[in-house]
């Protein structure tokens, strides 16, 4: 008797055991192997000039196999409106006054500063090479860690909104409302932070709010809709996505290019990386290169408000369903 009574004890503690390290290995898989393995992988990097002028340029940049994504200019301007626009992340332009390096710190400060490193190495011994930086950071976040920062905690806003919500017991169009009205005041509220105060965002207020706030709904509504279609967990899943995949396969501190395939991809496919993409955009380039990751958000967002919708019908569907089942079984008195 009193053997069945400690079984269940002790499979919880052989659970525990084991699972609090299996957590740990694959938290450490997911934060370190990509941080280790940072390099570029076809980065995206443009060549301007003359192609008898460029020739060189382009050999020693090809060297690194797989490193560079080559794209061609006619001239120094039309590189650099390329990384006005996000098509690359720098530029080499053979100009008339020597070679230059084109970056955007903005971008990314580790690609630009890589870029610095690479071009100095192929560059001759001779051969100075001026650095432009055509859209630099801001003044007041020179590294743009203040950016990057901002991943984890609107992801934890996210998490923390959509398992609110679920634990309320709030259903259908309330819950809806209830995580739009919350991931609203978030993004006023990183906005006035990040932007007004701090004054490291320098877009529009506006679209930045926007941004922070579509955010947030798609990490809430995910972790939300999960709830309402398989209990608490749900949330647990949810969580355990945004936390344990979307933060460190984001490439907000470096930049995709530079993390391990597939996990710069996949990264850009989950809330956080998609949203530090966005920010990146909306904030310092005008919008450029804005609609994959805006698209990317807002079908998460979508998403998990439908399957809030579907769990809430579902739920109140199962007890009508019972009801009848149990008039018709009655006995006919």
């Amino acid at each position: 008797m009193s053997a069945t009574r400690t079984r269940p004890p002790a499979r919880r503690l052989i659970a525990v055991v084991v699972l609090v390290p299996v957590l740990a290995a694959l938290a450490l898989w997911a934060f370190a192997w990509p941080a280790a393995r940072t390099a570029p992988r076809d980065l995206p990097l443009g060549v301007a000039g003359p192609a008898a002028a460029t020739a060189q340029v382009e050999q020693q940049l090809t060297r690194h196999k797989g490193a560079f994504e080559i794209h061609h200019y006619a001239d120094e301007a039309a590189a650099r409106r390329a990384v006005e626009d996000r098509t690359v992340y720098g530029a080499v332009a053979v100009t008339p006054r020597g070679p230059e390096l084109l970056t955007a710190s903005a971008a990314s400060p580790v690609v630009a500063q890589l870029l610095q490193q690479a071009v100095a190495r192929q560059a001759p011994a001779d051969t100075p090479i001026r650095t432009v930086d055509v859209v630099p950071t801001p003044a007041k976040d020179p590294r743009g860690a203040v950016l990057n920062s901002s991943v984890l905690p609107l992801a934890l806003a996210g998490i923390a909104a959509g398992a609110v919500v679920s634990l309320l017991g709030l259903r259908g169009v309330r819950a809806v409302a209830a995580l739009v009205g919350a991931a609203a005041l978030v993004g006023a509220v990183a906005a006035g932070i990040a932007h007004s105060w701090l004054g490291v965002l320098t877009g529009d207020w506006w679209a930045e709010a926007g941004v922070l706030g579509l955010a947030t709904l798609a990490v809430s509504a995910a972790v939300a809709g999960l709830s309402a279609l398989l209990g608490q967990a749900g949330i647990a899943l949810g969580a355990g996505v945004v936390m344990l995949l979307g933060n460190p396969f984001s490439g907000a501190a470096s930049a995709p290019r530079l993390l391990p395939e597939p996990v710069g991809t996949i990264g850009q496919w989950l809330p956080p990386g998609a949203s530090a993409t966005l920010l990146r955009s909306v904030s310092y380039f005008d919008g450029a290169a804005a609609a994959g990751p805006a698209l990317t958000l807002t079908w998460w967002a979508a998403l998990g408000l439908g399957a809030v919708l579907l769990g809430s019908g579902l739920k109140r569907r199962t007890p009508a369903t019972e009801a009848a089942t149990g008039r018709e079984l009655a006995p006919v008195g």
